[in-house]
């Protein structure tokens, strides 16, 4: 059996290939068109991920699309029957972003050469938040689980919540738009100045920055109900029948205004880009985080109640939130949570996949998806042609040879741009493509935001850790793979560490486990053994557009910054 799980023609574009049940590749289509969060049609991860298999169109049983216009259809009528006003508009855009949906044999025609009627029945469309689920429980090591999937909107849903037991996966209640927490938290990143899509994880960094003072005044804006779900006061929101996202003829993703003249006059005016941070907006940040974890322990402790399960698997654009991820365990009777390396709507491929495969196929589970590599990958070779080809001197070393030389260069103050192995899926750099220095050093997060990433000051660096050492250094000791939990790193360590504690005292982290990541699990031991200090500074290898994918890409990044070392593979180029 073949599947490939599609995202198209929404935020994050993607594919993924499951091959008799065993994922052999997924990626975004942004790495290949480098333009961020892009929602066209995956043409080029399409091919990628058959190129990886080995096969061509005529193998693939079913093509499922993480997408079904016709989920909770007369319910999306009436609401527009009930809201008239500026209607026409979204209507038009709704119908004509369906047909594109509706098209799809129309696109893997074109770019298989076979006639249109050749993948007639062999496409499976699955609803947004459906994907979601499956995208994390048929992942996970549970046999049974509760699940829960929140974003903005999709197939009219922004909130799904049901229980995974072995091949079922069973929906026990959902939240229709426009009540949603995505567009909650998309408001107040718009009103704090971060008008582009996506940009809500910067509210998050900015958070510990603050106090949460304003939590009383956002009880008027989203209200917990009895049902264990939410529901905003729409009196604070711009008109959804408005239209909330649009997307262009160069397939970007465009937010409109979420917030209405009642919020502004509650919380003040919009920050406009050029104007500084104060206090206010750093306390409204914090208050803004504290009621969005507020409203997800909400929901998840009443899963609890509801399903009597010791386990969860989340996903959904709100499951990138790693702060309140870090606490679920702390705050719901929740014992064990698995969220998938691409929570957000890109995990929307693999989880139709996984649905067809599982919950409409029947197939066998495979064991829990603990990896996130499963993108492009180079040869030394490769990337020897390349540096010869542009004149670019190198040097090419055995590992532990490599390790050593690298080693040397980041307790000496370097900044290393490392790029190994196969991709990461999902929007976070795990070792596969990553910018790494030494966390020891005070400077190393004004040195990366200001002369490599050029963002904000107040932006966050993980620490990528060894797996054996996180009791050492953290009070919490999960696996965190995905570098999708925050936890607070012990009080005696901060001090060691200053380049990946946050404000508040916490970290990002990610644990590295040699078995499946055996090449950066090395470094960081070479970094150990010089050190004391099991952990490297992590952040994604790119500079303000979408993670590096080819070696091109990761020497022209290099070229334009201030990077001390450039490693691919065994390769290495070097400023010093």
């Amino acid at each position: 059996m073949i599947i490939i799980g599609i995202n198209a023609y929404h935020a994050d574009a993607s594919a993924a290939i499951f091959v008799n049940g065993q994922l052999i590749a997924a990626i975004e289509e942004e790495r290949f068109t480098r333009v961020k969060h892009w929602a066209g049609f995956p043409a080029l991860s399409i091919q990628f991920c058959l190129q990886e298999a080995g096969i061509w169109f005529d193998q693939v049983n079913y093509f499922a699309i993480g997408r079904d216009p016709k989920a909770k259809f007369f319910k999306k009528l009436f609401y527009l029957a009930s809201n008239p006003s500026g209607s026409v508009g979204v209507i038009k855009d709704r119908l004509a972003n369906s047909k594109k949906v509706a098209s799809i044999e129309t696109e893997l025609a074109l770019i298989s050469g076979k006639p249109k009627a050749f993948f007639t029945g062999k496409i499976r469309q699955v609803e947004h938040h459906r994907s979601h689920i499956a995208s994390a429980f048929f992942a996970s090591p549970f046999d049974k689980a509760a699940c829960c999937s929140i974003d903005g909107s999709g197939d009219f849903t922004t909130t799904m919540i049901g229980t995974g037991n072995g091949n079922d996966i069973t929906i026990l209640d959902s939240v229709d738009f426009p009540h949603s927490l995505g567009i909650f938290y998309t408001a107040f990143t718009q009103l704090l100045g971060f008008p582009h899509y996506g940009d809500e994880y910067k509210v998050m960094g900015m958070a510990p920055y603050g106090q949460p003072v304003h939590t009383e005044q956002l009880k008027k804006v989203i209200q917990l109900t009895t049902d264990g779900l939410f529901k905003l006061d729409l009196s604070y929101f711009r008109s959804a029948v408005q239209g909330v996202i649009s997307y262009g003829d160069n397939n970007v993703p465009v937010v409109a205004s979420m917030y209405s003249e009642k919020m502004v006059a509650l919380f003040g005016a919009p920050r406009k880009p050029e104007e500084p941070l104060t206090q206010y907006h750093k306390d409204l940040a914090a208050s803004v985080q504290r009621t969005t974890e507020t409203v997800i322990f909400h929901i998840l402790e009443s899963l609890h109640k509801k399903t009597g399960l010791e386990n969860v698997c989340i996903a959904g654009g709100v499951a990138q939130n790693s702060v309140a991820n870090g606490k679920i365990t702390s705050n719901t009777g929740f014992k064990n949570v698995y969220i998938p390396s691409a929570g957000h709507d890109a995990g929307i491929s693999m989880g139709a996949a996984l649905y067809v495969q599982h919950q409409l196929e029947k197939m066998s589970r495979q064991p829990a998806i603990m990896s996130a590599y499963t993108g492009s990958h180079f040869t030394n070779e490769q990337i020897k042609q390349l540096l010869t080809g542009r004149g670019i001197a190198f040097t090419e070393y055995y590992d532990a040879d490599l390790y050593d030389t690298i080693t040397n260069c980041l307790v000496n103050g370097g900044v290393v741009g490392w790029f190994s192995g196969r991709a990461e899926f999902g929007p976070r750099a795990l070792g596969g493509r990553s910018i790494i220095a030494d966390p020891r050093r005070a400077d190393a997060k004004a040195i990366l935001n200001t002369k490599i990433k050029r963002r904000e000051s107040f932006r966050p660096f993980a620490p990528s850790i060894l797996k054996e050492y996180v009791a050492d250094f953290f009070e919490r000791t999960e696996e965190v793979p995905f570098m999708e939990k925050v936890f607070r790193i012990k009080a005696d360590k901060q001090p060691l560490i200053p380049a990946v504690t946050h404000a508040d005292g916490t970290g990002r982290l990610q644990t590295v486990d040699k078995n499946i990541s055996p090449r950066y699990y090395a470094l960081i031991e070479a970094f150990r053994q010089k050190t004391g200090i099991p952990i490297l500074l992590n952040t994604s290898f790119n500079e303000n557009e979408p993670i590096v994918n080819q070696p091109e890409e990761a020497l022209n990044c290099y070229l334009r910054t201030s990077m001390d070392m450039l490693v691919m593979e065994n390769i290495i180029v070097s400023s010093r």
